[in-house]
């Protein structure tokens, strides 16, 4: 199977997955709606697939892969709520729509975000067919890599390097958590539910950490290069906020070998798996060559 067979194959399911997770909330209808409109918004889910590509890389398949995906998508999608306040980046464009604070309101908008991501930790939490220690893994993992040691510590990074000139390193530092730390914890967590041995889960590990930074490298690059029809969201928008990024610090064509350095270190680290990890490799391509 193919990447393009894999999405097509997968895509709706996880798609199906999410609306019924929140169909199954007992909650107000206005959150409710809120919580459905982003995620249903469409988007990659390149997060949810790297998993479930994992998974399928690793020889093997799990009865509940798709909630531990999903739950992955719901972080994701209340990252980018959140981040489209006007108190963080302030735009009015996410995946082709409106944000969600356009529609619902800032203080839903809000609430729904923290919605998604306290009941993330619940549908781990609420696995059936995973073993104690794993799921344990599953959340505390999760809980870092989402949290102030990643992702929410990444976004404050972020926000502390506009209107200064960041180190390349500085830079690096502000995606590896920003970024990438959510994308590694996509594959890691397909790595526990396919129960990879350590020197897999190393192997992994490095793949994801270049992995994230290609695809944040590629970011910076669609947002000078890219329109906001394309993109789905405000092009132009890193120099506008005067935020460092790989094309500022680096120019362009620097970027663009930086991009292609990460992508084979990426491509590299996988080969310690063994052969057959088609998948990932088609992943790794399909993050470098995107156009939004």
């Amino acid at each position: 199977m193919n990447l393009t067979q894999f999405q097509a194959h997968y895509e709706p399911l996880i798609q199906k997955e999410l609306a019924e997770l929140i169909d199954a909330l007992s909650i107000p209808a206005s959150l409710k709606e809120s919580m459905h409109y982003s995620l249903q918004a469409g988007g990659k889910r390149i997060r949810p697939i790297l998993l479930l590509a994992v998974l399928h890389e690793l020889g093997g398949e799990h009865p509940e892969a798709l909630k531990v995906a999903a739950a992955i998508e719901m972080i994701h999608t209340y990252s980018l709520i959140h981040d489209d306040l006007p108190s963080m980046d302030n735009d009015d464009l996410r995946r082709g729509m409106p944000t969600n604070h356009k529609v619902f309101g800032e203080a839903v908008a809000i609430l729904a975000g923290d919605a998604l991501i306290t009941y993330s930790f619940g549908v781990v939490a609420r696995l059936q067919h995973v073993s104690s220690d794993d799921k344990v893994r599953l959340i505390d993992l999760m809980s870092v890599s989402a949290g102030a040691e990643g992702m929410v510590g990444g976004q404050v990074l972020d926000i502390e390097g506009e209107e200064k000139k960041l180190t390349l390193a500085e830079l690096e530092q502000v995606h590896r958590l920003k970024t990438g730390a959510l994308l590694t914890y996509s594959i890691l967590a397909g790595a526990i539910l396919g129960k990879a041995t350590p020197e897999e889960m190393l192997a992994l590990s490095r793949f994801g950490e270049h992995l994230g930074l290609a695809f944040q490298i590629q970011d910076d690059i669609l947002d000078v290069t890219g329109t906001s029809q394309e993109l789905g969201k405000t092009a132009g928008k890193d120099e506008s906020s005067e935020k460092s990024t790989y094309p500022s610090l680096l120019t362009l064509p620097k970027a663009k070998e930086k991009l292609d350095y990460h992508a084979a270190e990426a491509l590299q680290a996988i080969q310690a798996l063994g052969g057959g990890k088609g998948l990932l490799e088609e992943l790794t391509a399909l993050i470098v060559k995107r156009k939004n």
